[in-house]
């Protein structure tokens, strides 16, 4: 960091926001969003439901749940 910095006027905390959460984007490929929107469509739910289906189908059978 550069020592020219001034911090004099900061406020900590500023844009803390207790219980905020988090949305982390998730970048997939063409082919995979393609068929992940086919199933989804076929099915009636959204993308997102079905991705947490299958995340979550995927961590019971590695046993990573726990």
């Amino acid at each position: 960091m550069k020592p020219e910095y001034d911090f004099s006027q900061g406020e900590r905390g500023k844009f803390y926001r207790a219980g905020a959460k988090l949305k982390i984007p998730v970048y997939l490929d063409e082919d995979v969003l393609t068929s992940l929107n086919e199933r989804a469509a076929s099915r009636g739910i959204e993308v997102s439901e079905l991705v947490n289906e299958i995340l979550k189908r995927d961590q019971e059978l590695s046993g990573a749940s726990k």
